[in-house]
């Protein structure tokens, strides 16, 4: 089955459910929207009302890195983060562009380019769809130089969902995980190549017309396990549980769909364990922070709250016929409100 060529119909409505080929492009300006009284709205408001952000990971023994580009069109913002679990080193870089400066993001998951500048920060992610690959170039001044590749050619199932958001909106997301990499990153006087410390990627590419105010708590991991098999997870709520959830797991490449996820967590203290466990039985997980990105910005309408933990994942996934046990598998977790 072919990928949908386009997410909004001819009828100005989007596509809503779970596409198992993926989405072409994310039509945004064909979309209808209009107000909670049902006006029509013009190109400027649709412009306006857009959000759109990619997230990459890198996850291994050796090194975590995570780094995004977001346009919320009234102001843009790019981060990266490194951390080495041997030493405990920690840096991150933050960014802010007023009115998305300098800022460019194609509105197809799986084609184009996402782009950031700020002085001399650069970061760049272009995806190609033949023969599927997308990379990621990052310029920090020289602190930090990343150039990786990672691979969306073989075993290529993303998780690509469509649902509402509130009465006028809707959110796309696409999310993989346990990607192949190559590449090399260069953090001052640290080298690492991607291949040799058997890094993993995952990548979320989410656009839509969000609620004004939304949260969500998200996990998600990327790891070898003992018998040489990839496993990928990403879980999610409070954003697309409007018919379709974007929890999924992924076994060498196979995607499993897993139901409601229950995060149970204290948000005042960040050292705790977070507890993530499925309504269907498959995922029973305990992650344990080992350091957090948090940022929290209040610019004229707009506000967010943001933590971001790396951490290490203990537990059980219990699958029909086996199941796979976690003893501190890296990855993320994610409490997050917004308002836009």
């Amino acid at each position: 089955m072919p990928r949908l060529e386009k997410l909004i119909q001819p009828n100005g409505q989007p596509v809503f459910g779970v596409f198992p080929d993926g989405v072409e492009k994310i039509n945004y300006l064909d979309y209808d929207l209009r107000t909670t009284m049902d006006r029509k709205r013009g190109p400027l408001a649709k412009r306006l009302g857009f959000n759109q952000f990619q997230f990459i990971s890198f996850a291994s023994e050796q090194l975590i890195v995570g780094l995004a580009i977001v346009d919320l069109k009234l102001i843009s913002n790019a981060f990266v983060y490194l951390y080495e679990p041997a030493t405990g080193a920690f840096e991150e870089f933050s960014f802010l562009q007023p009115l998305a400066r300098k800022t460019s993001m194609d509105p197809a998951p799986n084609g184009g380019e996402s782009t950031f500048r700020k002085g001399d920060a650069r970061l760049t992610i272009h995806a190609t769809p033949d023969p599927g690959t997308r990379r990621v170039k990052v310029n920090l001044a020289g602190r930090v130089q990343i150039d990786a590749t990672i691979d969306e050619a073989a075993a290529y199932n993303p998780l690509a969902v469509c649902s509402r958001a509130g009465y006028d909106g809707w959110v796309f997301t696409q999310k993989s995980a346990a990607h192949l990499c190559e590449g090399r990153i260069q953090w001052d006087k640290r080298a690492f190549d991607l291949n040799e410390i058997n890094a993993l990627a995952a990548v979320d590419w989410t656009a839509g017309f969000m609620r004004r105010e939304t949260f969500w708590n998200w996990g998600s991991l990327s790891c070898h396990l003992p018998d040489g098999r990839l496993l990928g997870l990403n879980l999610a709520a409070g954003v697309n549980e409007t018919g379709v959830t974007e929890n999924a797991l992924w076994l060498d490449g196979h995607i499993i769909k897993v139901d409601m996820v229950d995060f149970q967590f204290d948000r005042y203290q960040a050292e705790k364990p977070w507890k993530m466990r499925s309504a269907d039985g498959i995922v029973d997980l305990t992650f344990a922070p080992r350091g957090q990105r948090k940022e929290k910005l209040n610019v004229l309408i707009m506000q967010s709250n943001f933590t971001q933990h790396f951490g290490q994942f203990y537990g059980e996934i219990h699958l029909p016929d086996e199941t796979i046990s976690l003893n501190g598998a890296w990855g993320f977790a994610e409490d997050h409100f917004a308002k836009w």
